[in-house]
């Protein structure tokens, strides 16, 4: 059942990862044809720097569901079946123990509980903890930047998940194992 929901996780993440990629295309061409007629849009830069971010961070989390992260490969390549299994559950340990550092890093970033206690008001947050992640805007599209930044809660998440799901699901690897 948790594979399924990761998977589920995965596509959502991919669709959304693709929408951006589309999203930058179109901002940077905009940002083109705008700086030919010597018009350009000062708001554009910055709204693609953005898209990237969050297209990348989607796309980073279902990559390790699918298994399609950066891996260098020399030395599993060469170790036979049953170590090679026990290497790839460690990396799958490894993905694990980072994402639940993520999401500690954002509770303590994001300090949601502190938040809450001040009913939600920026001012007294971050009178109370010198956190400005509620009240900073960004430079040219003037949101917040804890918006932004939201993206980071969503990665670490979403990564938690297939990690959990990655070191419970028997590895292509161990099929091999039995199989022989």
């Amino acid at each position: 059942m948790l594979r399924s929901i990761s998977a589920f996780w995965a596509k959502i993440e991919m669709y959304c990862a693709s929408v951006f990629a589309g999203l930058i295309t179109l901002l940077i061409l905009l940002n083109v044809v705008t700086r030919a007629f010597n018009t350009s849009i000062y708001w554009v830069d910055e709204a693609a720097i953005y898209a990237m971010a969050w297209m990348a961070f989607l796309a980073a989390s279902s990559a390790t569901h699918y298994g399609h992260s950066v891996a260098v490969t020399i030395v599993t390549d060469y170790l036979p079946r049953k170590p090679a299994l026990i290497f790839a559950k460690f990396v799958d340990v490894c993905v694990l123990v980072f994402a639940v550092m993520m999401v500690w890093f954002c509770w303590r970033w994001f300090l949601p509980l502190e938040f809450a206690k001040v009913g939600f008001d920026p001012e007294t947050f971050q009178s109370n903890t010198f956190n400005f992640i509620y009240a900073e805007p960004t430079l040219t599209l003037g949101i917040k930047k804890a918006w932004v930044w939201l993206i980071m809660w969503i990665f670490s998440i979403g990564l938690l998940l297939h990690a959990v799901s990655n070191l419970l699901t028997v590895h292509p690897l161990d099929e091999k194992v039995d199989a022989a």
